[in-house]
């Protein structure tokens, strides 16, 4: 099995670089790991404590973000190393502030493995959420590093409950301990006989109460909602886009910002072509655009939307036509009432929401405008499912003090 888990990385890394040809991402997956261990060799004191935090992207970064912090604090003497998988974590978040050092991780093969390891030599080691790399995990359990995987799910189907995962399993056992999200994780991982778990939550609950905590002031928004209600759609794709535009012609008291979660100059360009309110994009906004008469706001930037969620009434998640929707809890901690897309069922928190009737599934424009009248003509009914969706997240944090209480044993 050991073979065959190689094997398939050497194949993976090969497509990759196949794909960089002509794909911007795997070009970027290539590029970033350039002569990655000379530039660790570099960079990296070796001398020094280091504890290595490792994220797929930059959703699982966020959901880790509020440990990295809390890490930094109680342990000061070490270093902190940060890693991604994906480009769109590490270029995102490379100038992050609370690491010491930020690289690409390189692809799990054996003798990378080694040289990392020669060179990093980390004491712990936290993995959000997933990436199960059976060759690092491996080499820290034989290195002795106490190594840590937080904010997990697990579910029936994955092939370390499989009779051909064994290689997989004892990736698992790697861990020190192991952070779930529910009860059904932990029994899942005990029926294989991995007993070093606990249900501590989920962090991205801790994460977006910080979030609302520490929202920056963004005078722009400010002067585009001029008093106004405020529709704020985020992380749309073009099938959730095609929703929205009814809705922007239907409710002329109401300000719309809406941020793609893919920034295509074109797209937001036909999307304002099929609106007859006067539109804006943020990034060409000067002290001279007239935002109070404009209607509609494009979020073509990335790194605000967090904070623009506190300038709404009501929200809208994008993604829920295609993979799955974006963050609801960054909107949700504000205590927006919202709406998304019909594929939401691997998010407990939409879930959750959903039977609370703090949020909303809708499958097509007619629905959309059918939850929206409801909320847009009864402000108590914005109210109430706007407190449920901010009280849902006060209850849900905790899961970060619970993490620490272990790792700084």
């Amino acid at each position: 099995m050991r073979l065959l888990y190689n094997s398939g990385i050497y194949l993976t890394n090969a497509a990759i670089r196949l794909a960089a040809l002509f794909n911007p991402k795997a070009r970027l997956w290539v590029r970033g790991r350039k002569g990655i261990f000379d530039k660790l060799a570099r960079t990296v004191d070796s001398g020094a404590d280091i504890a290595w935090f490792h994220a797929a992207s930059l959703g699982e970064f966020e959901q880790g973000r509020p440990v990295i912090e809390a890490f930094r604090k109680a342990c000061p003497g070490y270093k902190i190393l940060v890693t991604f998988f994906s480009p769109s974590g590490y270029e995102i978040r490379k100038n992050y502030p609370g690491a010491d050092y930020i690289f690409y991780l390189p692809p799990d093969t054996p003798r990378n493995v080694r040289r990392f390891m020669a060179i990093v030599r980390p004491k712990i080691a936290v993995f959000v959420k997933y990436e199960f790399w059976v060759n690092y995990l491996l080499a820290m359990k034989r290195a002795g590093t106490k190594l840590y995987l937080i904010s997990s799910i697990f579910r029936d189907g994955q092939i370390f409950f499989r009779p051909y995962g064994g290689l997989f399993r004892s990736a698992l056992r790697a861990f020190r301990h192991i952070f779930v999200q529910n009860d059904s994780s932990r029994n899942l991982l005990k029926s294989i006989g991995i007993e070093q778990v606990s249900v501590a939550g989920d962090t991205r609950f801790d994460r977006g109460y910080e979030i609302a905590q520490q929202a920056k002031r963004l005078p722009e928004i400010e002067r585009f909602a001029a008093d106004a209600p405020v529709f704020i759609a985020g992380s749309t794709w073009p099938p959730d886009e095609e929703l929205l535009v009814g809705l922007i012609e239907r409710y002329p008291d109401v300000k719309f910002i809406v941020a793609p979660h893919e920034i295509d100059p074109a797209r937001i360009e036909k999307f304002c072509e099929r609106i007859s309110r006067p539109a804006l994009r943020y990034t060409q906004l000067t002290p001279q655009s007239d935002l109070a008469a404009a209607g509609v706001l494009f979020v073509d930037t990335i790194g605000i939307l967090s904070s623009v969620y506190r300038y709404g009434r009501w929200g809208y998640i994008g993604g829920g036509f295609g993979a799955g929707i974006h963050n609801t809890l960054e909107a949700a901690t504000f205590g927006l009432p919202l709406a998304f897309g019909p594929r939401y069922g691997k998010f407990r928190e939409a879930r959750d929401l959903v039977t609370l009737r703090g949020a909303a599934s809708i499958a097509s424009a007619e629905e959309l405008e059918r939850w929206f009248a409801g909320l847009h003509d009864d402000p108590d009914a914005t109210g109430r499912s706007g407190t449920i969706c901010k009280e849902y997240v006060l209850q849900h944090k905790g899961a970060t003090a619970r993490i620490m209480d272990e790792i700084c044993r």
